[in-house]
């Protein structure tokens, strides 16, 4: 019988592949990309979303041996610079490897410890959980619309 965290591991990884999916067959000027006055380029939901998930690493399970500079977050904003398809790739697997490693460290547990963050209050860790696998397939489906009708 699987652990709660082996489970929630499967389900985040699969949502995952909304995201992942799409890196295969991007290219740098797909990066560019944005729909009409959509604020956010194909770049910068990639820088995002690796941004995020080493937020929740460091947040929301405690790593801290994280160090984040979460420009997304920062910013608030597209400000152009997200054009580098390699390094970018290499950034979201590398919140990607960070975030799966404290997963894994989980005890069954511990996804009910509260814990509380100024983005969403206060949470048990499995809901939290929800977030990450959320905002990663949401903003995966932006990317999708964006690079599907977006121009540069």
């Amino acid at each position: 019988m699987k652990t709660k965290t082996e489970i929630l591991l499967e389900l985040w990884i699969e949502s995952r592949t909304r995201f992942t999916n799409q890196l295969e067959n991007l290219t740098e000027s797909d990066l560019q990309k944005k729909l009409a006055d959509s604020p956010n380029s194909v770049g910068f939901l990639i820088r995002h979303i690796g941004d995020v998930e080493l937020l929740f690493a460091k947040n929301v399970f405690g790593d801290s041996s994280i160090k984040v500079s979460a420009k997304t977050v920062i910013e608030k904003r597209d400000t152009g610079e997200w054009t580098d398809l390699e390094a970018l790739k290499n950034y979201v697997s590398e919140s990607f490897e960070k975030l799966k490693s404290i997963i894994e460290k989980q005890t069954d547990a511990d996804w009910e410890t509260l814990i509380t963050t100024k983005e969403f209050g206060t949470k048990t860790k499995a809901e939290a959980f929800g977030r990450i696998v959320s905002h990663t397939a949401y903003h995966a489906g932006q990317m999708a619309i964006i690079n599907k009708y977006g121009n540069i």
